[in-house]
């Protein structure tokens, strides 16, 4: 949602009288009118979710509505990711697509649109600056590359993203939605322990996920996110937000949904990481690697923030020639 508070639609509470029992009764009643992908058995995820203290019925009314659904997909492409770099290195061709859709960031019309999202926000981006030494340029770069300056944050829930990797620990349940020859005996073993290890990871994520919601008053199945979970403007993983995240605005929450307090939460972490005034651009991308750690996007953020630079650098210098004239 750029430039604005998600706005999350009230919910009505339920009748009075309406039990657990009746809610998980509802649930999987609905579920044999849905496809199969649609749903699945929540019970073990709700059963971890409330031994780690969060309460039952909160948690069993998340997952028996119908907007909770399983979603194999996010799961599926991450082992497929993992088991194909385990067994060859990209290939050329697929590098030159990975770079290609960096390099697009590099156009002279996202230049000029992310030059005059600085000016908007430039006293933000100012107190950033003094805040966390981190200039202005890189926080902008950063924007652009992961949401477009706030304009795409995802197109997926970020709670059923996170639920149904967090439910998938079983290799078993995402097997039919690999390809038919990723699997092999000799990489098996390997797919089942990443499977496992994804799924705790999954899971750690959703309940900061929930918690971030439920603090700052917000409908956790309302959150769009990445393909992997991460939200805001500013593409936090959800257990980034407690140590990252920053109420700029000063309204009570942090809402990386809006400009203020997303900028100043990627200069918090990116300060928080050891940036500090006057870096070298070989320490600025080492930093930068652990916000995303992919080389080309670090060059690209990197890139992007010399072009802004030069361009600000060249209006400065002809304001200066028309003051002259």
């Amino acid at each position: 949602m750029p430039n604005g508070s998600l706005r999350i639609p009230k919910q009505k509470p339920p009748p009075a009288g309406f039990s657990l029992r009746s809610l998980l009764i509802l649930f999987f009643t609905i579920t044999v009118l849905i496809p199969f992908q649609a749903w699945a058995d929540w019970s073990p995820l709700i059963d971890r979710l409330v031994r780690d203290g969060n309460d039952e019925k909160a948690v069993a009314e998340l997952f028996a509505r119908p907007e909770a659904r399983f979603d194999p997909d996010p799961m599926s492409r991450k082992l497929e990711e993992l088991i194909r770099r385990l067994s060859h290195k990209p290939s050329a061709e697929q590098e030159a697509r990975v770079k290609a859709a960096y390099d697009r960031f590099l156009r002279p019309e996202l230049i000029d649109r992310a030059y005059v999202y600085s000016h908007q926000n430039q006293a933000t981006l100012k107190s950033i600056g003094t805040s966390y030494c981190v200039p202005e340029e890189i926080v902008v770069a950063i924007m652009l590359v992961e949401t477009d300056l706030g304009r795409n944050t995802g197109s997926r829930r970020a709670f059923n993203t996170l639920a149904s990797m967090a439910l998938a620990g079983d290799l078993d349940m995402i097997r039919p939605y690999l390809a038919e020859d990723l699997l092999t005996p000799s990489n098996e073993g390997y797919a089942r322990r990443r499977s496992r290890e994804k799924s705790d990871w999954a899971y750690q994520e959703l309940r900061a996920l929930i918690r971030y919601a439920w603090k700052n008053k917000i409908d956790p199945l309302e959150i769009p996110g990445s393909i992997y979970g991460a939200i805001g403007l500013c593409q936090f993983m959800p257990s980034n937000v407690p140590p990252y995240g920053v109420d700029a605005d000063g309204d009570g929450r942090i809402d990386l949904f809006t400009t203020e307090d997303a900028l100043h939460s990627i200069g918090k972490y990116l300060h928080s990481h050891g940036w500090k005034c006057n870096m070298s651009r070989k320490d600025q991308y080492r930093i930068i690697m652990t916000y995303n750690r992919s080389p080309i996007y670090a060059n690209t953020v990197l890139d992007i923030a010399e072009k802004l630079r030069i361009k600000a650098r060249d209006e400065k210098l002809e304001a200066e020639r028309a003051d002259r004239s």
